[in-house]
């Protein structure tokens, strides 16, 4: 399959990058940021992306969404990246909305609607310790009378202290398992962890959270494959991100260097300069197209689908690191000041590539998958 859009998805990567820059400039996460905002995130630009029909992306139509795939959630995400948007478009657009598609019985479906109209937030409580690992989770999910109850602590929570849902992992004494759990349900407790590029995330911590069997998602133990399919959309989908986080940086770069004198030139002719440039433009075309034969290997349900999204992941992460870094430095000493915009660009891609697992988690994995 070709590694371009077609035409339709070209047209929702212009509106959605058109919403974006009107309604949700880098201006707006300055704002929220300034203002120390206590959601972190605008509840109105949800509802608007619900509007949209962004946030209802992959959701099927009979539950009010617009029913299309994983390049079209990347397409968004994307434009998200360039834009350094607070949203909650990953955590509940992109890996609740998958889980609960996949999984969830008809009761938990509703909450599929309430998604795609930019009604309701998710998330997806996963990760445990520093890193990414989700083949390691420690919390537990032991069997009391018709239900269970939770015990274990959760961290990097996206958008978790307003989720009006919580997807919980943990391992029954069958295997991995997933809850949806109410945020309000005595033992849950949830700390905002206000991140570096200021956006989103929560410590959760259960203790003797009881939950009705109605709660699990799926089946009691089977809960791995669920995850891992929600898991491989999101790495493409935060790879998406990550390039056009990376692409925006060299974009405002590019500007710079064809306005800034120095010396009595135009700091753009400096031929050290121009090489640095041409190097960054190739790396970022070979990541876009890495995340879009992930994103399109998604759809095709391949087989080796996760391990395109861990190549994507990697190579994004390297090159949106590599962007940043030339952009700060090619802006010189002002590319430190928070005056300029290239240094929440920096911090935003710093925090995506340990979304979801770093350059090296996603290497290791593909390195393993060939024996290694």
């Amino acid at each position: 399959m070709p590694l371009i859009l077609t035409e339709e998805q070209t047209m929702l990567q212009a509106a959605a990058d058109g919403f974006l820059t009107e309604n949700a400039p880098i201006a707006h996460l300055r704002k929220l940021r300034d203002d120390a905002d206590p959601d972190g995130v605008s509840r109105d630009l949800w509802r608007a992306f619900g509007e949209m029909g962004f946030a209802g992306v992959l959701i099927p139509e009979a539950h009010g969404g617009l029913g299309l795939g994983a390049v079209e959630a990347g397409v968004i995400a994307e434009s998200l990246g360039r834009t350094l948007t607070p949203s909650p478009f990953m955590g509940s657009a992109v890996l609740s909305a998958r889980i609960l598609t996949d999984a969830g019985s008809e009761a938990q479906q509703a909450w599929l609607p309430r998604i795609a109209a930019g009604e309701a937030i998710l998330a997806l409580a996963a990760d445990e310790g520093a890193k990414h690992a989700p083949a390691r989770i420690a919390a537990t999910a032991e069997r009391s009378g018709n239900g269970f109850r939770l015990n274990g602590a959760k961290g990097f929570v996206l958008d978790g202290h307003i989720a009006d849902a919580l997807i919980v992992v943990a391992k029954a004494e069958e295997g991995t398992t997933l809850f949806l759990v109410d945020p309000q349900t005595p033992g849950v407790e949830i700390e905002r962890t206000l991140m570096v590029d200021a956006h989103n995330a929560a410590r959760v911590v259960l203790t003797d959270v009881a939950v009705d069997a109605d709660a699990v998602i799926g089946a009691v133990g089977g809960g791995e494959v669920v995850l891992e399919a929600a898991l491989t959309l999101g790495r493409a989908c935060a790879a998406s991100t990550l390039t056009g986080a990376g692409d925006q940086a060299f974009k405002v770069t590019l500007e710079y260097l064809r306005t800034r004198k120095q010396f009595g030139k135009l700091i753009g002719e400096f031929q050290a300069l121009q090489h640095r440039a041409a190097h960054l433009f190739t790396e970022l075309e070979l990541a876009r197209a890495a995340t879009l034969g992930a994103l399109q290997a998604i759809d095709a349900g391949r087989e080796d689908a996760g391990l395109a999204a861990s190549v994507a992941k990697a190579k994004a992460g390297r090159v949106a690191e590599l962007a940043v870094q030339e952009a700060v430095q090619m802006h010189g000493g002002v590319g430190m000041t928070d005056e300029f915009d290239v240094g929440l660009f920096m911090k935003r891609v710093r925090v995506l590539n340990e979304l979801l697992g770093d350059a090296g988690f996603h290497a290791e994995r593909v390195a393993r998958s060939g024996g290694y």
